[in-house]
């Protein structure tokens, strides 16, 4: 039993009274106001000083693409075309040319994600004809250096399309015997030309492995609309309820209100969950999606890679992207966005939920008892100023143990060969520098 002391849970006030955390098992097991917030804590060689700290649950980046990051190494000018088909053509034609093996810098970012207070992590990683399955094996080895201080998941991802690369579907059929989570899918109607094709090819190998599916969906408009309505469908059909996700989703910000309240209701009737990059043109609405309870977690997308120069890792920074990108100004919807970060994302990553259930329920996933014991302290008068001001010095726990702080992860707290030493940046003896930037990222993939 760890007694975790003198920290502000969830505040809302710069006032916030302090509470005393006791962590079980790797669990939350009890609140109770803080006995002395005064003392220093020296009396418990198990004790943890929050001193009077903010208490957050821990982030998640669950739209990521570890296998194209660029994050740590020489600054590359953009050279994409500004097409979707441009981007994926000038990812392939580079992709090699990096400074790491794709699991060394698969590795490097995710070593930033955790030091942010991320402590789950669900990755698309490329597979098409010209790479195979190897950014899939980078990646999937990666993530298996991390499995003791991180949740994680692998999208097959066929990047280049399905129907368009001969091949793809017994590639994304091996990838998902091989380990992969979900099997993901780019813009049936739009890239691929062959909806029906495509969505074959996804739902079945989904049926065939008994995995989820993660589609991304840039289709925006009548087209996004009719691919929206053909995966509700195919879910329905299959029983996939709470396994299928639809990334960026931008039919929703595209689309007449009340046609985009037809498909909320859509979603929630198939309990398909969506993610979000928070793009500048592409807002999700938000308060629509909380009170039909559709699950909607958060991700960063590419980090300064082939698609773009932006990103860095940081995902408090990506949470006030959140906000920025939605015009919040107002505490409550500012706190909804950290909502997303944490409670969304390990709602979309955990799946299927009894149909009637809370959206997030705390005791599952949040700050309450039964809870895993996932969180980060920092110095912010509220949950709001936290985000403003995304302060660098963050203690990050996992299961109750401290995985990381002040943008170092701890030495020991993971499995597997070291993310850092293996890039050739070095190891500390206690701890593991993390370089950053200050960009905020924009969506690419």
């Amino acid at each position: 039993m760890t007694t975790l002391r003198n920290v502000r849970l969830f505040p809302r006030t710069a006032d916030a009274e302090a509470v005393d955390v006791e962590i079980d098992n790797g669990r939350f097991a009890s609140f109770r106001a803080a006995e002395n917030p005064t003392r220093d804590v020296t009396d418990g060689v198990d004790d943890i000083d929050g001193a009077g700290r903010a208490l957050l649950p821990s982030l998640g980046d669950v739209h990521a693409h570890l296998d194209s990051n660029r994050l740590g190494q020489t600054f590359r000018p953009h050279t994409a075309d500004g097409t979707l088909h441009g981007f994926i053509m000038n990812d392939r034609e580079n992709w090699r040319g990096g400074e790491r093996s794709v699991r060394d810098q698969a590795n490097y970012a995710i070593a930033e994600i955790i030091a942010s207070g991320g402590t789950r992590i669900r990755s698309h990683t490329q597979i098409d004809a010209d790479c195979t399955l190897e950014r899939f094996v980078g990646v999937r080895d990666a993530l298996a250096d991390h499995a003791g201080v991180l949740d994680s998941q692998i999208v097959a991802f066929p990047q280049a399309g399905i129907v368009a690369e001969k091949g793809v579907r017994d590639l994304l059929d091996a990838a998902l015997s091989e380990g992969a989570d979900l099997v993901g899918g780019l813009d049936p109607l739009l890239y691929d030309r062959d909806p029906v094709a495509h969505l074959d090819v996804v739902f079945g190998l989904a049926e065939k492995h008994g995995k989820g599916v993660d589609i991304h969906l840039h289709e925006r408009g009548s087209a996004g609309v009719f691919t929206v309505e053909e995966i509700a469908r195919r879910t329905r059909t299959l029983g996939l309820q709470g396994q299928v996700t639809i990334s960026h989703a931008f039919a929703l910000s595209s689309n007449p209100d009340s046609e985009v309240e037809r498909i909320v209701e859509l979603l929630t009737e198939a309990g398909i969950s969506l993610t979000t990059v928070a793009p500048q043109n592409g807002v999700l609405p938000q308060r629509s999606l909380r009170e039909h309870r559709v699950a909607l977690g958060l991700g960063e997308d590419g980090q300064r890679d082939y698609w773009s120069p932006y990103g860095d890792g940081d995902l408090l920074r990506r949470t006030w992207q959140l906000a920025f990108t939605n015009g919040h100004r107002r505490d409550e919807d500012i706190e909804a966005c950290l909502d997303i970060a944490s409670r969304g994302g390990a709602q979309v990553m955990a799946g299927a939920r009894p149909q009637g259930t809370a959206l997030v329920d705390d005791a599952v996933f949040g700050l309450a008892t039964g809870a895993p014991a996932d969180f980060m302290l920092l110095e912010a008068d509220t949950v709001t100023s936290a985000i403003m001001d995304c302060p660098a010095d963050r203690d990050v726990y996992k299961g109750g143990h401290l995985v990381a702080t002040g943008g170092r992860l701890v030495d020991g707290e993971r499995g597997g060969q070291d993310p850092l030493t293996s890039a050739g940046l070095g190891l500390a003896s206690e701890t593991q520098e993390l370089p950053g930037d200050d960009d905020f990222g924009v969506p690419g993939q």
